[in-house]
């Protein structure tokens, strides 16, 4: 919806309402706007994906031993994210990036969550976290859900690939937060300051109208093979590792949707980036737009390791191409 057609009131309120269905983890994320799909992927599946994404890692610096802190460099990694992701080098089209995203207990939750097969999967970023090799980010608490938009259109989700302990990096989230956070716009903001920018940030005075309710942030607990999915109006944040931690945080973000919810236009331009193996945001169906492909060094010139194509092509199979949104269901 162009920004320019709205009015300050205008709102879209979503059809879709998560129902009690008997599933602790489908119950949990309806009342708590997070849960954890225990093995949703075999262990070796899991530990198979960790170390492509470690490889792909050392493809860019050989000396690389993720058991050897001694090895690592931050100047020969990969250009990073601000979030601690990687998103460009095509590695978002990695072909062992699109085996995860087909697993069958992966599809099969958010099948559940939407009541329909027919997937579209967000072109999602990497996260490889070497602990302690840079200095922990604060809390940035946030959504990823317009103001304006209403009700439930949106669940994220990580295919965690890596021990997430209390002193390891994981996600955290706000429980219970997704059910306030429409309260907190409609009494704590001004209206005409609302965008469709499906991203939303919040300060420490913003918080205070959470923890007064009592409120407080949880790092999710997870193991390798585990889903872990949430609703995008839920307060997240990426949760950095203690000094404790020796474990490599190993994750593949991956959000699904219907594929009817997609507009015509989103479908197009989802197909385009496609095209040229870039990434998106967290929505598979909304929100679509192409990520810078370049990275770019500290300096500002482009990164000259700059790869325009994945080093291993994905399978375009059928089911991938339908979970692009090249071709219909």
């Amino acid at each position: 919806m162009a920004t320019e057609t709205v009015t300050a009131s205008t709102q879209v309120y979503s059809p879709f309402k998560l129902t009690v269905s008997g599933e602790d983890w489908l119950d949990q994320l309806e009342s708590q706007g997070y849960a954890v799909v225990k093995g949703a992927i075999p262990p070796e599946r899991a530990q198979y994906y960790q170390q492509k994404a470690i490889e792909w890692l050392q493809s860019f610096d050989p000396a690389l031993n993720p058991n050897d802190p001694s090895t690592w460099n931050a100047a020969n990694l990969p250009i990073q994210t601000e979030r601690n992701t990687y998103e460009h080098y095509s590695v978002v089209h990695e072909k062992f990036m699109w085996e995860a995203r087909q697993e069958p207990g992966v599809l099969d939750a958010f099948t559940k969550i939407w009541g329909t097969d027919k997937l579209l999967v967000s072109f999602d970023s990497l996260n490889v976290t070497l602990p302690n090799l840079k200095p922990a980010r604060a809390p940035w608490p946030h959504i990823d859900q317009a103001p304006r938009k209403r009700g439930l259109h949106c669940i994220q989700g990580i295919i965690n690939l890596s021990h997430a302990g209390p002193e390891d990096g994981s996600l955290v989230v706000i429980p219970g937060s997704s059910k306030l956070v429409e309260e907190f716009f409609d009494t704590k903001t001004d209206p005409s300051t609302w965008q469709w920018k499906d991203n939303v940030y919040f300060d420490d005075k913003d918080m205070d109208f959470f923890t007064s309710r009592g409120l407080k942030p949880m790092k999710v607990l997870a193991e390798p093979g585990d889903l872990i999915v949430w609703d995008s109006r839920t307060i997240h944040w990426g949760g950095e590792p203690t000094q404790k931690s020796n474990t490599t945080r190993t994750v593949i973000y991956a959000a699904y949707a219907p594929a009817a919810l997609a507009s015509k236009e989103s479908q197009a331009e989802k197909s385009r980036v496609f095209s040229v193996y870039g990434a998106t945001t967290h929505w598979p169906h909304d929100n679509i737009k192409l990520r810078d492909l370049q990275a770019s060094l500290p300096d500002g010139t482009p990164d000259p390791r700059h790869r325009p194509e994945p080093l291993e092509k994905p399978l375009v199979n059928e089911k991938v191409l339908q979970l692009a949104g090249v071709k219909p269901y």
